[in-house]
């Protein structure tokens, strides 16, 4: 199984190249630095080298003022001798010690590797100053630590590369600058991607992101348009179908009254007809949830474009138009508002669509509830906001089902025919419009099940 490496972050892949590029920059301005340094001071040095050789060239030996130590060797000073004119006798020195004896063959400068004191090896650069034809002049020789040299061109290096580390800081902080607000403006727009309605997508603008990600956006919003054309397409087909599906199942079940007539009760015949007429009801049924549901998609009212709807008023009407049904098969349903004062039982949202939220829940309990039982419908405030509770006395939910109640067409297995799958998706649809959120759980104290709608604050649609 290959693994799939997703591309590092761009603000991160920025960061570290520009810090790559800065520590490279350093690096070739102190290595470009050093050789400059070396061939310039290497050269100042040699000329002052051959100055001080010929103030003692072309006389006879004197005596050299000595160094006060060994440091001042280490800090660039010149070591000068004095040999006699054929180098074997060194007459005077700035050091005790013969540093580096005279060398031999032609003059000029050299740079000679001598054993130190410790036994390690020094480097020196040498002048050896041409000699004298007189016997009593001596050979003059200046010594001075090539260490030294080095040790001055690194620093001068280490200079001129140090402003570019100073200015690393800054340029990351700069940077950080220009990716944190791009990536502020590509979280805003992939927030406003995420909050999308399904059922009506926009448009998202291309003044908000940086140019470089405009392609993008154009691609995503060319998505969102044929998206919103095929989603406009499917609710059109369904409702155009579901209507004119109305006709001939009125037709139908017209048809199945009359033969009713004519087919003598308690025959095979009339058992045949009874489930024929469970399915042509079952299927207006459908049919009309199906009209409801493209309708419900195909609405363009947000609450803010309504005023507020008392929640009471609302569970009335509910409880009040599937009263005929629930007389049908025995029911008793009942409500019970506990919210006395108005102005905490309005909710801002359209009154047809609660009734569509409601009027689903109201439904599916009742047809879920075997003849004889009990649909409660509860009104109370929880924390200061509204709760609805419609509680039945049916068979319940299982714990593994629960999931998938909302989806359209999903039926419990088990349940009882007559329903089409559809009334909890539209009720969760509309809630959502609203901002109510749905819950369902099975009953504790006896077979049932509860559906909670909770009145969400604005911060949690």
């Amino acid at each position: 199984m290959s693994i799939v490496r997703r591309p590092k972050a761009l603000g991160r892949r920025l960061w570290w190249s520009l810090v790559a590029l800065h520590l490279a920059a350093s690096a070739l301005t102190a290595f470009y630095s050093y050789r400059a340094y070396t061939r310039l001071i290497g050269t100042f040095m040699d000329e002052q080298m051959r100055v001080v050789a010929d103030s003692y060239a072309g006389a006879k030996p004197r005596a050299i003022a000595p160094l006060p130590s060994v440091r001042a060797l280490d800090s660039g000073a010149f070591l000068v001798q004095l040999w006699n004119s054929d180098g074997t006798v060194l007459l005077a020195s700035s050091w005790p010690m013969p540093v580096v004896p005279l060398q031999s063959g032609d003059a000029g400068f050299r740079t000679v590797l001598q054993a130190g004191p410790q036994g390690e090896e020094e480097s020196w650069r040498v002048y050896t100053a041409p000699g004298d034809a007189h016997p009593a002049h001596s050979r003059v020789q200046v010594l001075q630590s090539v260490a030294f040299r080095q040790q001055r061109a690194r620093h001068r290096a280490w200079i001129e590369s140090l402003p570019l580390v100073l200015l690393l800081p800054l340029s990351l902080g700069v940077l950080w600058l220009i990716v944190s607000s791009a990536s502020r403006t590509l979280r805003v727009a992939a927030r406003e991607m995420a909050a999308q309605d399904v059922q009506r997508p926009t448009e998202l603008p291309l003044d908000r992101v940086p140019e470089e990600f405009g392609p993008l956006v154009a691609a995503f919003n060319t998505l969102l348009a044929r998206l919103r054309d095929a989603l406009g397409s499917q609710r059109r087909f369904i409702q155009d179908a579901a209507h004119e599906l109305r006709t001939p199942i009125a037709a139908i079940g017209i048809q199945v009254d009359n033969l009713r007539a004519s087919i003598p009760p308690d025959t095979e015949a009339a058992d045949r007809l009874a489930q024929l007429e469970a399915g042509v009801v079952r299927t207006r049924h459908m049919v009309e949830q199906l009209l409801r549901s493209s309708r419900q998609d195909m609405s363009d009212a947000t609450p803010d474009d309504v005023p507020q709807a008392d929640l009471a008023v609302v569970l009335r009407d509910s409880v009040g138009q599937l009263m005929p049904l629930a007389d049908r098969r025995r029911i008793d349903v009942g409500f019970e508002g506990r919210i006395q004062d108005a102005a905490l039982r309005r909710v801002g949202a359209p009154e047809g669509q609660l009734r569509t939220v409601f009027d689903n829940l109201i439904d599916n309990a009742v047809r879920y509830t075997p003849e004889g039982g009990v649909v409660d419908v509860r009104l109370w405030l929880d924390k200061g906001s509204p709760v609805v509770e419609v509680i039945d006395s049916g068979p319940g939910i299982a714990p593994e089902s629960i999931g998938r109640a909302f989806d359209r067409f999903f039926r419990v297995p088990g349940a009882p025919a007559g329903g089409s799958g559809l009334g909890l998706s539209i009720a969760q649809a509309a809630a959502r419009r609203c901002g109510l959120r749905i819950g369902l759980r099975n009953r504790e104290d006896a077979p049932g099940l509860i559906a909670r709608v909770d009145v969400l604050a604005s911060g949690q649609r």
